[in-house]
């Protein structure tokens, strides 16, 4: 295994293990393959990163029956390639376009390419995200994120950040929470 995809398992595996994370939940990641390769976001796309990157994390989702919802660039408005199984699930409506490098992004491209009956979709509500060199997941997230800081701080250059949700907390000061 490449230090890439040893980086993005290590981010990974701590992100489920403190999410906790369970069969049939969906996991947004964005990624920048341009920061990765120590370049400026969008500026430096590296479609072979992107793929060694995306081929690890969906490995072990799949391992653990967990949807990845694979954000795709600004250019198609951070929409993401889902597998038609998530979105039918999840009742997400689809859009009609077909991520590529420099429209939609190379770590998207390869979420389209490396699915089985990929869709992509505009929006969704994420149980737990992971943002690889600051591609803003958070619109795709539930309503109450909780900032995660992991161990691994990086992969290849860019930074990291993870993030869980949580159910909102009501009923004031009376109410009993889990």
């Amino acid at each position: 295994m490449n230090i890439l995809a040893k980086e993005a398992i290590n981010a990974l595996d701590e992100l489920l293990e403190r999410a906790h994370l369970t069969a049939g939940q969906i996991l947004v990641v964005g990624c920048s393959s341009s920061e990765i390769v120590g370049g400026t976001l969008g500026k430096a796309s590296d479609p072979e990163a992107a793929k060694e990157v995306f081929d690890a994390i969906v490995a072990r989702l799949r391992e653990k029956g967990i949807f990845l919802a694979a954000q795709c660039c600004e250019h198609l408005n951070r929409a993401l390639v889902v597998e038609a199984e998530c979105a039918e699930k999840y009742g997400l409506e689809r859009v009609s376009v077909v991520p590529k490098p420099k429209a939609g992004g190379s770590f998207a491209t390869a979420a389209y390419e490396g699915f089985d009956h990929p869709v992509v979709v505009e929006h969704i509500k994420a149980h737990a995200g992971l943002d690889i060199g600051g591609t803003m997941i958070g619109m795709h997230l539930r309503d109450v994120a909780v900032p995660l800081r992991l161990s691994q701080k990086t992969i290849g250059q860019a930074l990291v950040f993870a993030a869980s949700t949580r159910p909102k907390y009501i009923g004031g000061e009376r109410a009993k929470y889990e």
